[in-house]
């Protein structure tokens, strides 16, 4: 009689099973994967609102919505792309997420552009808070993603 690894059997040796677990990693990896659509869809949104109510125009205003639209077909190939295409569009999702992260902590501090901003602007502690935990669940994607391959 040979086990699950191919090998015989010894004396007092019981049988091995090999379970797949494959289907358990997808899973989980396709949660992180909305999740980390809902973050970039929700850093699109923020974006958005400021252009469309906020009042935000101009040449930042336009930024705005090019970071909506970048934020939203993002989302959807996090979603929907499988192998080495999610691998890039995770990449490029945490890219562009943790970008513009970095541009509101510049123009909070030191200015970006001749841009400076403040908490005090509507949505400025929102938006920080939505896209740091945004840029870590998107690294967490990453992370699994390209563990995955």
């Amino acid at each position: 009689m040979a086990h699950a690894a191919g090998g015989p059997l010894g004396q007092g040796e019981s049988p091995t099973v090999r379970i797949a677990r494959g289907g358990e990693r997808r899973r989980s990896t396709m949660i992180w994967q909305v999740l980390s659509a809902v973050a970039l869809l929700a850093m699109g949104g923020i974006h958005l609102y400021l252009v469309v109510w906020g009042g935000t125009g101009g040449v930042l205003g336009n930024l705005f919505l090019l970071n909506a639209l970048g934020g939203l077909v993002l989302a959807i190939a996090v979603v929907v792309t499988r192998g080495q295409l999610l691998a890039i569009s995770t990449v490029l999702g945490l890219l562009f997420l943790a970008g513009t992260l970095a541009a509101l902590v510049l123009a909070l501090t030191v200015g970006l552009f001749g841009i400076e901003s403040s908490l005090e602007y509507e949505l400025a502690t929102t938006t920080l808070v939505v896209e740091s935990i945004g840029t870590v669940v998107l690294l967490i994607t990453t992370a699994l993603v390209l563990r995955r391959r």
